[in-house]
């Protein structure tokens, strides 16, 4: 793979448009797949990326959808909400061949129905970067630090490669052998940002600035931290709880992915954070210690039923 390599973004929302703008500002060749919609026209969309220095970077994206193609070849990135996988999986079959997908989503498990339909090459990417659509085709980003990249399905010279193709100044990636660590160390602090910020309905920065909403957010650590463990991955509540805080203040403003959806009434990825813990806490046995992080899931997904059913009133 070459850093020429045809990339396919599946899913058109704030992740995918930065970085298609990324890419393409980089002279990548990139297109923009929407993820739900199998027959709009094909077109080209002037996109902008508001930085965090009040820069703005715009691009124009070639926008499409999966049934103009018969074969995905090069990388496929897939940015899409983790409900949709299955979807997405079965759209996907037949036409990837050989390409590797690699999957910029936070939470557990969101790779598992790509291992059930025998994807050939799976990688996961661990986002470490917020952002927030502000109308259709303008974002804002701030990425916090590189963005890491390992093999669920795959070898370290194709990881290397897919990082090169992807890695720009703006939007930067790097690769870890030691992927599933950083998985569970980022869908521990998304448990708490994605259930308590949209449930007190207040912005990511209100962990530094709050100490009893702290005192929730090392609750909810000490939780998960004990069914991490009991998989063998070994995290400890201080180094996940200093990652919470350089997130809280770095993006200070910014509203967290399931409080836009809850305000947008669209579903959440609560399924594949807090339901993901308890889902495999129950299965070793330990459900009995993530009381409170169900508890704020159930709640989260309460919250947004709600919403979205006064959609439909």
């Amino acid at each position: 793979m070459e850093n020429q390599a045809n990339i396919y973004i599946v899913g058109a929302g704030a992740i995918g448009k930065a970085l298609a703008i990324t890419l393409k500002s980089a002279n990548r060749h990139v297109v923009l797949l929407r993820a739900t919609v199998q027959k709009s026209e094909e077109h080209e969309e002037n996109l902008s990326l508001l930085l965090n220095n009040a820069d703005e970077v715009s691009a124009t994206i070639k926008i499409s959808s999966l049934n103009h193609f018969e074969k995905l070849d090069g990388l496929i990135i897939l940015t899409n909400k983790s409900y949709g996988n299955k979807q997405i999986s079965d759209l996907l079959k037949g036409k990837t061949g050989n390409s590797p997908i690699v999957i910029l989503q936070n939470g557990l498990g969101v790779e598992d129905i790509f291992i059930e339909n025998q994807f050939p090459k799976i990688y996961r990417c661990v986002l470490f970067i917020t952002s927030q659509v502000f109308d259709e085709n303008k974002v804002s980003f701030k990425p916090v630090s590189p963005s890491a990249v390992g093999a669920i399905k795959g070898d370290k010279s194709e990881l290397l490669n897919i990082v090169k193709c992807l890695n720009t100044d703006l939007f930067p990636f790097k690769a870890d052998e030691n992927i599933q660590k950083i998985i569970w160390k980022k869908a521990i602090i998304n448990c708490v940002f994605n259930s308590v910020c949209p449930l007190i309905e207040v912005d990511n920065g209100v962990f530094h600035r709050d100490s009893d909403v702290l005192a929730i957010a090392k609750r909810i650590i000490e939780e998960c931290i004990q069914i991490a463990n009991g998989y063998s991955i070994e995290l400890s509540s201080q180094e996940v709880l200093e990652n919470l805080l350089i997130i809280s203040k770095f993006s200070d403003g910014q509203l967290i992915s399931s409080y836009q959806d809850i305000l947008n009434k669209r579903a959440t990825e609560i399924e594949t954070l807090n339901f993901a813990v308890v889902k495999m806490a129950e299965a070793i046995g330990k459900a009995h210690l993530v009381k409170e992080t169900r508890l704020l899931g159930e709640l989260t997904k309460l919250k947004s039923d709600i919403c979205r059913n006064k959609l439909h009133e």
